[in-house]
């Protein structure tokens, strides 16, 4: 049984990837790092040491601390959060004990820099449908929560990524764009290492809406409907985003959770 004030392994993996994820901190020290410099998804990387400086920006969120081997530096930071106010709890085992249950990692080395609020932000054409959606999808659930994302006109793209600080994706000519057969969505889950069945799953269907290529999958043709309807649904594309979040939520926990279960009418009685 779990001490108190602890998350395991097992119930983190369930938590990752969706809306009740906790907020991941990442207090490992900078050899630890060094020596393996993944990261669990969505975590941010946080000084122990100040943890007295910046505990109270979490006040009423769950966190979920992760150090090496999840002694006393998570604990000691989550004791410090909870003091803040924040629901925080310490990884069981830390980072060594999710490493060898060779669980989902982030390959660091394409994540763009933060802003000096710790935000990645990204931008991309204006008017969504799907790649455009599915990347933010991804980017929040996975590598960064509070990621920003600007919408801008197709030819502005480049200059507001210029002038802002932002990394422009889902337009040619860019790092994070198609790849032959292979859509953005695609792009990121290589080079994140983003590689779980449902997220191929996933991104099978997506690339299958995305690209015209609606055989490859059954689902496609239903999130290409989702997706053309969402985008007149709302004008702002912040709030088409917004929107789609759960969507593509549950497309994920149907990936994950529920291939195998089917549904028909009506349903069998009693003795039948």
């Amino acid at each position: 049984m779990p001490a108190p004030d602890t998350v395991t392994v097992a119930q983190l993996v369930r938590l990752v990837g969706t809306p009740d994820a906790p907020i991941i901190v990442d207090v490992r020290i900078a050899d630890d790092h060094a020596a393996d410099p993944r990261t669990l998804p969505a975590s941010i990387w946080r000084d122990h040491r100040t943890v007295s400086d910046w505990a109270a920006d979490y006040a009423g969120q769950p966190i979920a601390v992760v150090c090496q081997r999840g002694q006393k530096l998570s604990q000691g930071t989550a004791a410090w959060l909870r003091h803040a106010g924040a629901r925080a709890e310490y990884l069981e085992g830390g980072f060594e004990a999710w490493r060898q249950s060779n669980n989902l990692m982030i390959q660091p080395q394409h994540v763009p820099a933060r802003d000096d609020q710790g935000r990645t932000v990204w931008v991309t054409r204006a008017r969504p449908k799907i790649d455009r959606i599915a990347c933010p999808w991804l980017i929040r659930r996975f590598i960064d929560p509070a990621a920003v994302f600007l919408f801008v006109a197709p030819a502005e793209v480049a200059n507001v990524a210029d002038r802002f600080g932002a990394t422009p994706f889902d337009t040619e000519d860019t790092f994070w764009s198609h790849r032959g057969a292979h859509c953005t969505f695609d792009t990121m889950m290589h080079e994140f290492g983003l590689h779980t069945p449902a997220l191929d799953r996933l991104a099978t269907i997506v690339r299958a809406a995305d690209t015209d290529a609606l055989d490859l999958a059954p689902q496609a043709a239903g999130l290409l409907a989702a997706s053309l309807g969402l985008s007149r649904m709302y004008r702002d594309d912040l709030a088409q985003l917004d929107a789609a979040m759960g969507l593509y939520d549950a497309f994920y926990r149907w990936a994950r959770d529920a291939v195998g279960e089917t549904h028909n009418w009506p349903t069998p009685s009693a003795g039948r």
